[in-house]
């Protein structure tokens, strides 16, 4: 047999011999998948939360009146490696709030004198007279205590905006009852009692707000700040019983619908000539809704005006003792409050707080949640969030919360019956087909969250996810 060698035989490609694939997918019906979105995620946020139904667009959180008074956090103004205290923001000290002499409070500023302090650096000591208050710019700090049996105890973490030794201006004689000692490098603040009272004798104004302080009517307060119900018991014969009534606060918060909207867009040409074997109209709208539904999980957790991040009261805010979450920053969250409901952490959060529980031989319960198997630890799910932050420092924040009206939590407030309503609390508004034969529809949605008591709501902050070199 001859084998043509030459050149073009060899370039001449391989005669077909059976129907191509190219071709017979002409003939042929494919099996198709609906469109798919990387975006939606499970949504927990969403799918725990109650949700109230809020008429007029606003909902109105009435509480007992509270005498709380300069529980927030000190900002301050960072020019290089100085450090300065924003002298409004003096205003969050106990006995300054409500004192709004500017000059006043700029001079208490220019007195608040800055120290750097190192890791391990011990700021005061147990015992030791306490003559200053500090404020602290940057980093943690632990404060420890001599416990009942002798041994040293954790009393508390500060960190960023805090402060400590509020009564030591006012206290002459007062001590450190805990050793304050640094777990990172870190900025603070210092405003002596002696430079206190140089503005305080200066200022007439400021002492007569401060005396006016001293005689708050303390007496009439509960642990949590509220005004107290005058109630008595065990007594026997007749003795006169306390009259009293429950104050309520002169000016509650509400909270108004937020919105989240978008304009989806179909041409006609599409919703009329390709609707087989899928309606491209409903599947446009479905991954439409997906998208709003998951900037709805967002803004729940993030906005400003009422996401859960931004609302936490102040002290239902903690530090971590060590910086990963262990099952002890766990179960300080939980004994803040009762009934909780579950814990929200973003999912590298969750795989953290699973490596510090294998560090510790401990296995973590798992909970059916919708014919779902869950992590739990005692007994409250551990449910993912991605919406939750992550700094670059590669830190986070675990909430915790208890939910319902029923139980003083937080719920999720939305209004259904909306025109046109395509599912409870959302609506699909036809906006008509305009010169370009594109057909549009409004999609829209209102929500929001409140904290009915702020208990409901707790945050571990800073939470370090980094996997440690060990």
């Amino acid at each position: 047999m001859t084998v043509d060698t030459s050149p073009e035989a060899r370039l001449e490609p391989p005669r077909q011999t059976s129907l191509g694939t190219a071709a017979a997918r002409n003939l042929a019906t494919t099996t198709k998948s609906a469109p798919q979105m990387q975006e939606i995620t499970s949504r927990w946020l969403l799918r725990m939360l109650p949700w109230v139904e809020t008429k007029g667009g606003a909902y109105r959180v009435n509480r007992r009146l509270t005498y709380t008074v300069g529980d927030g956090r000190i900002e301050f103004v960072q020019d290089g490696a100085h450090v300065r205290v924003i002298p409004r923001e003096l205003g969050e000290i106990a006995m300054l709030r409500g004192f709004d002499d500017v000059e006043v409070l700029t001079a208490l500023a220019g007195r608040c004198v800055q120290r750097d302090f190192r890791p391990g650096e011990v700021l005061v000591e147990r015992g030791s007279p306490a003559g200053e208050i500090h404020l602290i710019a940057h980093g943690r700090i632990n404060q420890t205590a001599v416990g009942k049996y002798g041994d040293e105890v954790a009393v508390g973490v500060l960190a960023d905006g805090d402060r400590f030794g509020d009564h030591a201006l006012l206290d002459g004689a007062g001590t450190w009852d805990y050793t304050a000692t640094a777990a990172t490098a870190g900025t603070l603040l210092t405003l002596s009692r002696a430079d206190f009272d140089a503005v305080l004798s200066s200022a007439p104004h400021l002492h007569a707000h401060v005396q006016r302080f001293g005689s708050l009517p303390h007496q009439r307060q509960n642990k949590h700040g509220e005004a107290e119900i005058a109630v008595s018991a065990g007594h026997s014969g007749e003795p006169e019983l306390p009259g009293t009534f429950v104050d309520y606060e002169l000016n509650p918060r509400e909270y108004e619908l937020s919105i989240a909207q978008t304009v989806l867009r179909v041409h006609t040409r599409v919703a009329d000539l390709y609707n087989e074997p899928m309606n491209q109209t409903e599947e446009q709208l479905r991954l439409t809704v997906e998208a709003l539904r998951e900037r709805q999980e967002h803004e729940l957790i993030n906005n400003r005006e009422f996401g859960l991040l931004h609302n936490a009261a102040f002290k239902q805010r903690i530090q971590t003792h060590s910086g990963p979450p262990t099952p002890d920053d766990l179960d300080e969250l939980l004994c803040r409050r009762r009934g909780s409901k579950l814990f929200l952490a973003h999912p590298r959060t969750i795989a953290a707080i699973g490596r510090e529980f294998n560090a510790r031989g401990l296995y973590p319960d798992h909970v059916d949640l919708g014919g779902q198997q869950v992590p739990a630890w005692r007994g409250v799910p551990i449910l993912p969030c991605n919406k939750i932050p992550i700094s670059k420092e590669n830190t986070s924040s675990i909430l915790v919360m208890r939910t319902g009206e029923d139980n003083q939590g937080v719920i999720g407030l939305h209004q259904t019956g909306l025109p046109e309503e395509y599912e409870p609390g959302l609506s699909v508004r036809f906006m008509g087909i305009d010169e370009r034969s594109i057909i549009s529809y409004l999609v829209t949605t209102y929500f929001s969250a409140a904290i009915l008591v702020p208990d409901a709501l707790g945050v571990l902050e800073n939470v370090q996810i980094a996997r440690r070199n060990d």
